[in-house]
């Protein structure tokens, strides 16, 4: 017979072993490509129809000022190391666009995330969660995809349709597909921590949609100021309903006080085909996916966690995907890893309290390639943002909160402060061994916007998974 003593120890040492399972909360990453900040209802879209993405806003925090990379795989390799890509030398999307006769030459893109970095998944699954990934990876081939990257379970996707498989007689849409591996997933692990990243292929280009999706949008009038295009809203709309599945099951299996849903954008959202065709518009942002204005690296951002985000908030504060890993790993109750560095700050207290300040003034971005700009780098610190050109050497400093759409250059009017932006810029693409483009030897103006062989470590044949 026990003890009275040695009973109450007992009782606490079980509480304290439920009250950790219960305190690690399942933590799922919905990831769209391409999609611009201006672009949900939630933020302030009217031709656009996306109901579960802004009910998820309505029951969770909205972030208005969060940021991403300005191309796709720059980011995905900052969110799962937690490192700005420049210091693996992935600032342009694998392989990257090459121009043989622009003024300058920019550096050489890796074909992948070295395998020594430890991913959020790795530190989460050591931490006992179990982890899926199911998607667009776009950090590697062979040897160098989720799985080799502390992702247990894995289905890798291209495209938005998939070709028909066992059980399936007819194609089948990417959404959907990626949206029933994430529900097996949740029901499979609903009974213990989980990890889910859901990277969808939506909504890039080339655009398409259901036919019953596209004759809606067709049909509904467009909104003012706004491309309107049919396929972008057709094609949206499938990734908000993957969204509002994945929120259900979530739901249904009595997890939602204890699951962490983050959705995020990969960059912002390109604005137009090369063939001039309009895509969407990030206004009043200025600039596109692969440029450094707002437009191009300014993001949507929702977090949900009932009983512990507080509904219907929205965050002013800039934040960035490099926090996504230190806000995972601490929510987790994991451990960072000693050596690697992390570039990110953990949104822990924000998530919590949408008022928390971050330890944190300044965020930095390095393109030093060609995509819809030129190649450049730029920072954030407080309000005011600087973008350093590379081809002249051109400084614009712009304030944001007087002016989102950076139409006003004052880096003629505020010299000093452009000076002081511009060595902190410097300092840090140093610290971080950013790699910068040179002169190019076969500059020829009149060839300048041809694009050439393919990016990569050879740089041999036609840019591999290229894209706009």
């Amino acid at each position: 017979m026990l003890r009275l003593p040695c009973l109450i120890t007992w009782v606490l040492a079980l509480a304290t072993v439920a009250f950790g399972q219960a305190a690690k909360p399942n933590i799922i990453l919905i990831l769209a490509d391409d999609l611009g900040w201006a672009d949900l209802g939630c933020y302030g879209n009217t031709f656009n129809e996306t109901p579960h993405l802004d009910r998820l806003a309505r029951e969770g925090l909205r972030f208005t000022q969060f940021y991403a990379g300005p191309v796709c795989s720059p980011t995905r390799t900052n969110l799962q190391s937690g490192q700005d890509q420049a210091r693996f030398g992935i600032t342009q999307h694998i392989p990257g666009h090459r121009r043989p006769y622009a003024r300058l030459t920019d550096p050489v893109v890796p074909l992948q995330l070295p395998l020594e970095v430890e991913t959020f998944a790795e530190r989460l699954g050591a931490a006992g969660y179990h982890t899926g990934y199911f998607g667009k990876w776009h950090l590697g081939g062979a040897g160098f995809g989720p799985t080799d990257q502390g992702w247990k379970t894995a289905h890798e996707t291209q495209g938005h349709t998939q070709p028909a498989a066992a059980g399936r007689a007819t194609p089948q849409r990417t959404a959907e597909f990626l949206t029933d591996r994430a529900v097996a997933f949740i029901t499979a692990n609903r009974t213990q921590p989980f990890l889910l990243q859901v990277s969808h292929y939506a909504v890039h280009i080339p655009l398409s949609t259901t036919p019953e999706l596209q004759k809606k949008f067709s049909a509904k009038p467009p909104q003012p100021g706004y491309p309107s295009n049919p396929l972008y809203a057709g094609l949206l709309a499938e990734l908000d309903a993957s969204v509002g599945r994945i929120v259900a099951a979530v739901d249904a299996a009595g997890l939602a006080e204890n699951t962490l849903i983050v959705f995020l954008s990969d960059n912002g959202g390109i604005e137009h085909e090369q063939s001039g065709r309009l895509v969407t518009s990030n206004r009043p942002l200025r600039g596109e996916k692969g440029t450094l204005y707002e437009g191009g690296v300014r993001i949507p951002a929702i977090a949900r966690w009932p009983g512990t985000i507080p509904a219907g908030r929205e965050s002013a504060t800039p934040a960035i995907t490099h926090d996504i890993y230190p806000t995972f790993v601490e929510l987790g109750r994991a451990s960072l890893p000693t050596t690697q560095p992390q570039d990110g700050v953990s949104l822990a207290a924000l998530l919590r309290n949408p008022g928390a300040l971050l330890a944190r003034d300044t965020l930095y971005w390095h393109l030093p390639h060609y995509h819809h700009s030129t190649p450049a780098s730029s920072l954030r610190r407080g309000d005011w943002k600087l973008i350093e050109f590379f081809e002249d050497n051109a400084l614009e400093l712009y304030h944001l909160a007087a002016d989102p759409a950076e139409k006003n250059n004052l880096a003629a009017r505020e010299p000093a402060r452009a000076r002081e932006l511009h060595a902190a810029l410097a300092a840090w693409r140093t610290r971080v061994g950013a790699r910068l483009p040179v002169p190019n030897p076969q500059y020829q103006p009149a060839r300048a916007s041809e694009l050439g062989g393919g990016g990569g470590a050879n740089r041999k044949g036609k840019a591999r998974g290229a894209e706009l």
